[in-house]
Protein backbone atom coordinates (compact mmCIF):
# COMPACT_ATOMS: atom_id res chain seq x y z
CA UNK A 1 0.00 0.00 0.00
CA UNK A 2 3.02 2.43 1.21
CA UNK A 3 4.35 1.33 -2.57
CA UNK A 4 1.15 2.54 -4.32
CA UNK A 5 0.97 5.93 -2.07
CA UNK A 6 4.71 6.46 -3.26
CA UNK A 7 3.90 5.93 -6.41
CA UNK A 8 1.05 8.23 -6.97
CA UNK A 9 2.94 11.03 -5.39
CA UNK A 10 5.93 10.40 -7.66
CA UNK A 11 3.70 10.70 -10.59
CA UNK A 12 1.76 13.88 -9.10
CA UNK A 13 5.51 15.68 -8.39
CA UNK A 14 6.29 14.55 -12.32
CA UNK A 15 3.45 16.08 -13.31
CA UNK A 16 3.73 19.37 -11.47
CA UNK A 17 6.90 19.72 -12.99
CA UNK A 18 6.23 19.06 -16.48
CA UNK A 19 3.03 21.95 -16.11
CA UNK A 20 5.43 24.20 -14.53
CA UNK A 21 7.97 23.81 -17.69
CA UNK A 22 5.67 23.66 -20.13
CA UNK A 23 3.98 26.55 -19.15
CA UNK A 24 7.44 28.32 -18.91
CA UNK A 25 7.99 27.38 -22.48
CA UNK A 26 4.95 28.68 -23.44
CA UNK A 27 5.05 32.42 -21.67
CA UNK A 28 9.05 32.71 -23.13
CA UNK A 29 7.42 32.04 -26.29
CA UNK A 30 4.81 34.47 -26.03
CA UNK A 31 7.53 37.36 -25.21
CA UNK A 32 9.73 35.95 -27.96
CA UNK A 33 7.57 36.52 -30.24
CA UNK A 34 6.57 40.16 -29.00
CA UNK A 35 10.26 41.15 -29.31
CA UNK A 36 10.09 39.52 -32.75
CA UNK A 37 7.18 41.77 -34.07
CA UNK A 38 8.41 44.71 -31.69
CA UNK A 39 12.01 44.59 -33.78
CA UNK A 40 10.32 43.70 -37.04
CA UNK A 41 7.95 47.33 -37.00
CA UNK A 42 10.98 49.18 -35.53
CA UNK A 43 12.57 48.45 -39.44
CA UNK A 44 11.51 51.73 -41.77
CA UNK A 45 10.73 50.87 -44.81
CA UNK A 46 11.44 47.06 -44.79
CA UNK A 47 8.52 46.11 -42.57
CA UNK A 48 4.65 44.55 -43.00
CA UNK A 49 2.73 47.31 -45.06
CA UNK A 50 -0.10 49.18 -43.48
CA UNK A 51 -2.56 47.73 -45.92
CA UNK A 52 -1.49 43.89 -44.97
CA UNK A 53 -1.84 44.51 -41.51
CA UNK A 54 -5.44 45.90 -41.91
CA UNK A 55 -6.36 43.15 -44.05
CA UNK A 56 -4.97 40.35 -41.64
CA UNK A 57 -7.39 37.99 -40.31
CA UNK A 58 -5.02 36.38 -38.03
CA UNK A 59 -1.33 37.19 -37.34
CA UNK A 60 0.69 34.26 -35.83
CA UNK A 61 4.76 34.44 -35.45
CA UNK A 62 6.90 31.82 -34.62
CA UNK A 63 10.29 33.22 -33.19
CA UNK A 64 13.36 31.66 -33.97
CA UNK A 65 12.47 28.48 -36.48
CA UNK A 66 15.27 26.19 -37.45
CA UNK A 67 15.75 26.34 -41.11
CA UNK A 68 18.48 24.69 -43.21
CA UNK A 69 20.54 21.54 -43.18
CA UNK A 70 22.82 18.71 -44.92
CA UNK A 71 21.80 17.51 -48.66
CA UNK A 72 17.97 16.99 -46.79
CA UNK A 73 16.60 20.50 -45.70
CA UNK A 74 14.04 20.93 -43.06
CA UNK A 75 12.25 23.20 -40.95
CA UNK A 76 10.76 23.34 -37.96
CA UNK A 77 9.74 25.67 -34.85
CA UNK A 78 7.34 26.43 -32.24
CA UNK A 79 4.99 29.57 -32.32
CA UNK A 80 1.48 31.80 -30.95
CA UNK A 81 -1.18 32.76 -33.49
CA UNK A 82 -4.23 35.10 -32.54
CA UNK A 83 -7.32 36.39 -34.65
CA UNK A 84 -9.32 39.07 -35.37
CA UNK A 85 -12.49 38.74 -33.54
CA UNK A 86 -15.55 41.20 -32.84
CA UNK A 87 -14.06 42.21 -29.57
CA UNK A 88 -10.57 42.95 -30.77
CA UNK A 89 -7.41 39.99 -31.05
CA UNK A 90 -8.63 36.58 -29.40
CA UNK A 91 -6.28 35.00 -26.60
CA UNK A 92 -3.24 33.29 -28.62
CA UNK A 93 -3.54 29.93 -29.09
CA UNK A 94 -0.02 27.92 -29.75
CA UNK A 95 1.58 26.46 -33.00
CA UNK A 96 4.03 24.11 -34.02
CA UNK A 97 5.48 24.12 -37.59
CA UNK A 98 7.68 21.35 -39.28
CA UNK A 99 8.50 20.22 -42.82
CA UNK A 100 10.96 19.47 -45.50
CA UNK A 101 12.17 19.97 -48.30
CA UNK A 102 14.96 18.62 -50.99
CA UNK A 103 17.95 20.72 -52.23
CA UNK A 104 21.79 21.09 -51.78
CA UNK A 105 22.00 23.08 -48.41
CA UNK A 106 25.14 22.99 -45.82
CA UNK A 107 24.52 24.54 -42.65
CA UNK A 108 21.34 25.69 -39.91
CA UNK A 109 19.76 29.00 -39.81
CA UNK A 110 17.60 30.55 -37.21
CA UNK A 111 14.81 32.81 -38.96
CA UNK A 112 11.91 34.43 -37.41
CA UNK A 113 9.30 33.66 -39.15
CA UNK A 114 5.72 35.90 -39.48
CA UNK A 115 2.62 34.74 -40.83
CA UNK A 116 -0.79 36.66 -42.16
CA UNK A 117 -3.56 34.94 -42.56
CA UNK A 118 -5.57 37.16 -45.13
CA UNK A 119 -9.30 35.66 -44.84
CA UNK A 120 -11.87 33.28 -43.56
CA UNK A 121 -10.71 30.08 -45.56
CA UNK A 122 -7.51 30.22 -44.10
CA UNK A 123 -8.68 31.47 -41.06
CA UNK A 124 -10.62 27.76 -41.02
CA UNK A 125 -7.22 26.08 -41.83
CA UNK A 126 -5.81 27.51 -38.83
CA UNK A 127 -8.58 26.68 -36.54
CA UNK A 128 -8.14 22.52 -37.78
CA UNK A 129 -5.66 20.20 -35.66
CA UNK A 130 -3.49 19.82 -38.81
CA UNK A 131 -2.76 21.70 -42.50
CA UNK A 132 -0.53 21.59 -45.00
CA UNK A 133 0.69 24.86 -47.09
CA UNK A 134 0.26 24.55 -50.20
CA UNK A 135 -1.98 21.34 -50.37
CA UNK A 136 -4.76 22.83 -48.08
CA UNK A 137 -4.34 26.37 -47.71
CA UNK A 138 -2.28 28.47 -50.44
CA UNK A 139 1.02 31.09 -49.23
CA UNK A 140 3.00 33.28 -50.54
CA UNK A 141 6.13 35.45 -49.39
CA UNK A 142 4.20 39.26 -49.10
CA UNK A 143 5.06 42.18 -49.78
CA UNK A 144 7.82 44.34 -47.53
CA UNK A 145 7.81 48.17 -47.34
CA UNK A 146 5.42 50.81 -45.52
CA UNK A 147 3.36 50.42 -48.71
CA UNK A 148 1.54 47.44 -50.61
CA UNK A 149 2.78 48.58 -53.85
CA UNK A 150 -0.89 48.98 -56.09
CA UNK A 151 0.19 46.92 -59.25
CA UNK A 152 0.62 43.32 -56.53
CA UNK A 153 -1.79 40.90 -56.23
CA UNK A 154 -1.19 40.01 -52.48
CA UNK A 155 -5.12 39.93 -51.98
CA UNK A 156 -5.89 37.75 -54.37
CA UNK A 157 -7.14 34.17 -53.25
CA UNK A 158 -3.65 33.42 -51.26
CA UNK A 159 -4.83 32.78 -48.14
CA UNK A 160 -1.16 33.29 -45.81
CA UNK A 161 1.38 35.51 -46.72
CA UNK A 162 4.51 35.08 -45.21
CA UNK A 163 7.70 36.82 -43.73
CA UNK A 164 11.09 35.87 -42.35
CA UNK A 165 13.71 37.97 -40.88
CA UNK A 166 17.37 36.27 -40.17
CA UNK A 167 20.64 37.91 -39.96
CA UNK A 168 18.94 41.59 -39.81
CA UNK A 169 17.54 40.64 -43.21
CA UNK A 170 13.51 40.91 -43.49
CA UNK A 171 11.95 39.52 -46.62
CA UNK A 172 9.06 37.37 -48.31
CA UNK A 173 9.40 33.51 -47.77
CA UNK A 174 7.74 30.04 -49.40
CA UNK A 175 6.83 27.83 -46.72
CA UNK A 176 5.51 25.38 -49.67
CA UNK A 177 4.43 21.86 -48.05
CA UNK A 178 5.27 23.12 -44.38
CA UNK A 179 2.98 21.29 -41.69
CA UNK A 180 1.31 23.62 -39.37
CA UNK A 181 -0.45 21.84 -35.88
CA UNK A 182 -1.99 23.14 -32.75
CA UNK A 183 0.19 22.07 -29.74
CA UNK A 184 -1.47 20.62 -27.30
CA UNK A 185 0.87 20.73 -24.48
CA UNK A 186 1.38 24.64 -24.45
CA UNK A 187 -2.15 24.98 -24.72
CA UNK A 188 -3.35 22.63 -21.61
CA UNK A 189 0.10 24.42 -19.86
CA UNK A 190 -1.41 27.62 -20.36
CA UNK A 191 -5.33 27.51 -20.94
CA UNK A 192 -6.34 23.95 -19.02
CA UNK A 193 -7.25 21.13 -20.79
CA UNK A 194 -10.73 21.97 -21.43
CA UNK A 195 -10.12 24.81 -23.76
CA UNK A 196 -9.75 23.93 -27.39
CA UNK A 197 -7.59 25.98 -29.81
CA UNK A 198 -10.76 26.74 -31.88
CA UNK A 199 -12.33 28.61 -28.73
CA UNK A 200 -9.46 30.63 -28.14
CA UNK A 201 -8.74 31.93 -32.03
CA UNK A 202 -12.57 32.42 -32.05
CA UNK A 203 -12.11 34.85 -28.73
CA UNK A 204 -14.45 33.11 -26.22
CA UNK A 205 -11.00 32.33 -23.88
CA UNK A 206 -10.23 35.53 -21.64
CA UNK A 207 -6.61 36.58 -22.52
CA UNK A 208 -3.94 35.54 -19.99
CA UNK A 209 -1.90 38.27 -18.46
CA UNK A 210 1.28 36.18 -19.81
CA UNK A 211 -0.90 36.62 -23.02
CA UNK A 212 -1.63 40.54 -22.46
CA UNK A 213 1.93 42.01 -24.42
CA UNK A 214 1.80 40.27 -27.30
CA UNK A 215 -1.77 41.24 -28.41
CA UNK A 216 -0.80 45.27 -27.10
CA UNK A 217 2.06 44.77 -29.74
CA UNK A 218 -0.25 43.46 -32.50
CA UNK A 219 -2.42 46.32 -31.58
CA UNK A 220 0.65 48.43 -31.80
CA UNK A 221 1.90 47.32 -35.06
CA UNK A 222 -0.78 48.50 -37.08
CA UNK A 223 -1.34 51.50 -34.73
CA UNK A 224 2.27 52.02 -36.21
CA UNK A 225 2.07 51.31 -39.84
CA UNK A 226 -0.73 53.09 -40.15
CA UNK A 227 0.97 56.54 -38.50
CA UNK A 228 3.44 56.22 -40.85
CA UNK A 229 2.18 55.85 -43.56
CA UNK A 230 -0.37 59.18 -42.86
CA UNK A 231 3.52 60.53 -42.39
CA UNK A 232 4.27 59.54 -45.82
CA UNK A 233 0.89 60.43 -47.76
CA UNK A 234 1.74 63.92 -45.63
CA UNK A 235 5.22 64.60 -47.10
CA UNK A 236 4.03 63.34 -50.54
CA UNK A 237 1.56 66.10 -50.56
CA UNK A 238 3.97 68.34 -49.37
CA UNK A 239 6.34 67.85 -52.50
Amino acid sequence: MKKVMLFFAMLSIGTLCWAGSAREDATDRLENSTKVLHEIMGMPDKGIPEEVLEHAKCVAVIPHMVKGGFIFGGKGGKGVATCRTADGWSAPAFITISGGNWGLQIGVEAVDLVMIIQNEKGMQKLLSSNFHVGADASAAAGPVGRHAEAGTNWKMDTEILTYSRAKGVFAGLTLEGASIRQDSDSRHAMYGRKVTTRALLLGKVAVPSAAQPFLAEIRSAKAQAVAEGKAEAKSEDKK
